[in-house]
């Protein structure tokens, strides 16, 4: 028996110059040893052996002429025969062994068109994922375990837009006045006073919308890596698998958002400083300058760190040791986890979009000044105009929270497979027996 990657060779047979029911193997007449000795032929075919014979383990049937009485060698195993290679050894798009006939011979495994599909207990096969494959397993969680999945994104998205109505509409409404603002008489003091108080509210409802996704991350991370094993699991499971992850995943999230806004005040320091000393025009441009390379800087180092909220959830890891496994399994790929994510980004949003959007338009018509005062943003807006649009800011984040995080875990998962053969522990996980068949040295 000689085994190789990617298939198992045929081997010994009955036929190797044997015929059935001889009591010695057959050897060859030209053999170069002291052994062989003249006599007659039991088979009556010495001079039909060729002086070329193959090496043991890779026999392969005589093409020549058979002579009278010769016993042709058994055909080999029909399709089927051997075993192939699993998923995230290199069989499927590793370039590594391929799955021709052995020995280039179309009579052995000629039936076969390819290699067979992977094990598929849940969202995703067990391989590496193409990017379809991604955003498809994410949107199949979501349809698959759509009770647990939207139950889940419904409470947060309800939770946070109460929280931000109530803001708005008590706290955030009087100091975000806009009028110095579209005012082209306003002093430079009530306009920087005006800005000062917009960016205030906007910062605050976007610390709101980060805490709601951080906790909708949490809860459907668990969600999606279950659904990877084709096991589902209720909110209050995934609640109490999540919860000990929960701070730590607060903590990440914040040092990433300090980091990238510290990034971006370094790089405007030496702009504001500039404009301190009285060069208003030089300073204002190496400001932009400056704030525009730290922005790329901040942004690859963002998606550096993108994996790393799977790697605590998933791996219960600390902050710093979720932070070195994504900065190693993104490094050499980062182009496409950026893409990837992007993409799913811009999805998920073009989609709560088309939710939003109208919402607020009906929001706007039914409040006070109507639609025309919502488009010329000279609006007093009150508690129709925000209930109604929380009520489409609510559908949309049921649709973004499921999307943007089932395509981040399975992108963590994928990373995995590629780099580390997760898919032979998923499958152990999931039940799959023969996933591993074929793999050297099992």
């Amino acid at each position: 028996m000689n085994d190789t990657p990617g298939w198992a060779s045929p081997g010994s047979a009955p036929s190797d110059g044997q015929e059935p029911g001889a009591s010695g193997p057959a050897e060859p007449a030209d053999r170069p040893d002291s052994a062989q000795q003249p006599g007659p032929d039991p088979q009556g075919t010495g001079s039909k052996w060729s002086k070329e014979q193959p090496p043991a383990g890779q026999w392969s049937a005589p093409t020549g002429p058979e002579a009278p009485g010769q016993t042709p060698p058994p055909p080999p195993p029909g399709p089927g025969w051997g075993t192939t290679p699993p998923a995230g050894t290199g069989g499927y798009g590793g370039g590594s062994q391929g799955y021709g006939a052995p020995g280039g011979h179309g009579a052995w495994g000629s039936g076969w068109g390819g290699p067979p599909p992977a094990a598929k207990p849940g969202v995703i096969p067990l391989r590496p994922l193409g990017v379809g494959e991604i955003l498809d397993g994410a949107v199949s969680t979501m349809r698959t375990y759509w009770r647990t999945v939207l139950g889940i994104s419904l409470t947060v998205a309800i939770v946070t837009e109460i929280l931000v109505i109530l803001l708005q509409g008590f706290v955030l409404n009087d100091l975000a006045g806009s009028e110095a603002l579209n005012d082209p008489d306003a002093t430079l003091s009530e306009v920087t006073r005006a800005t000062g108080d917009a960016l205030l509210s906007s910062s605050v409802i976007f610390l709101i919308s980060v805490i709601g996704a951080i906790i909708a991350t949490a809860l459907l991370t668990t969600v999606t890596s279950r659904a990877v094993l084709g096991k589902s699991v209720t909110t209050g499971e995934a609640w109490r698998d999540a919860r000990p992850q929960v701070l730590p995943l607060f903590g990440l999230l914040l040092l990433l958002l300090l980091m990238t806004f510290g990034l971006v005040l370094v790089g405007a320091l030496p702009g504001i400083l500039v404009i301190a000393s009285g060069s208003g025009a030089a300073g204002g441009a190496l400001a932009i300058l400056g704030i525009l390379g730290a922005g790329i800087v901040a942004m690859w180092l963002w998606f550096r760190f993108s994996l790393a909220s799977p790697a605590l959830m998933l791996e219960k890891q600390g902050i710093v040791k979720a932070l070195s496994r994504s900065v190693k399994l993104v490094r050499g790929s980062w182009w496409r986890v950026f893409g990837i994510q992007l993409l799913a980004t811009l999805i998920a949003n073009i989609v709560a979009a088309i939710v939003v959007i109208p919402f607020t338009f009906l929001a706007a018509a039914f409040s006070g000044d109507g639609a025309t005062a919502f488009l010329d943003g000279a609006g007093d807006f009150g508690w129709t105009f925000l209930i109604i649009s929380g009520i489409g800011s609510v559908i949309g984040s049921m649709i973004t929270f499921p999307i943007t995080a089932g395509v981040t875990v399975l992108l963590y998962i994928d990373q995995r497979i590629r780099r580390e053969a997760l898919d032979l522990e998923l499958a152990r996980a999931a039940g799959v027996q023969d996933h591993s068949a074929g793999t050297p040295g099992s």
